[in-house]
């Protein structure tokens, strides 16, 4: 068997059919977890609905509002009981967190009193900015019960009622920021 010579031509069909044989072994498996990821991102989305709102009997999922808040858009799902509002779930976000994008699902009753929250995505630093989350601190539980009408969204440094996380100030500025949008998107929700 002779041994071919390597030129030019063949370096770029051997790369042509590699390239063609991982791009089509990608999309393969994109194609095989493309619907188990989002099954798995809509019960998230559920589960965070159902902790943040008093109990329901609609399907907030598909009574969804977008809103448009601060150039970008918010969704906020109606949880309701007997066709009544009981609280609003509202998926907001900021991006003024140490690690850039936070996202939060806030629960407002109608009376505009923060229900709970939960943390949706959130990169903050391992031991300190990530005590927004429940699992690590009770940081987001000073929130509960409180209306933004006469509780100022701001750590106490910034003249707020917020005590902030030692040493992560910056996601408790974040995460007061993302309840804050949330307080816009309930006010301007209920106004229409």
């Amino acid at each position: 068997m002779t041994k071919r010579e390597s030129n030019f031509i063949n370096m770029v069909l051997t790369l042509f059919i590699i390239a063609l044989i991982s791009s089509s072994l990608l999309g393969v498996v994109y194609e095989q977890t493309k619907g188990p990821i989002a099954k798995v991102a809509l019960e998230k989305k559920t589960k965070a609905i159902a902790e943040v709102v008093p109990a329901f009997d609609n399907n907030p999922l598909e009574d969804v509002r977008n809103i448009n808040i601060d150039g970008e858009a918010v969704t906020v799902y109606l949880a309701k009981k007997q066709n009544k509002i009981v609280g609003l779930a509202i998926d907001t976000f900021t991006l003024k967190g140490f690690s850039g994008l936070i996202r939060l699902m806030v629960g407002i009753l109608p009376d505009g009193t923060i229900n709970n929250t939960v943390v949706l995505k959130a990169n903050e630093t391992p031991g300190l900015g990530d005590k927004i989350q429940k699992s690590k601190s009770d940081f987001s539980d000073q929130f509960n019960g409180k209306n933004p009408s006469n509780f100022i969204l701001k750590v106490k440094q910034d003249g707020g009622d917020v005590d902030a996380i030692t040493a992560a100030t910056i996601s408790s500025r974040a995460f007061c920021d993302a309840v804050k949008r949330a307080y816009k998107v309930y006010l301007k929700e209920i106004k229409e």
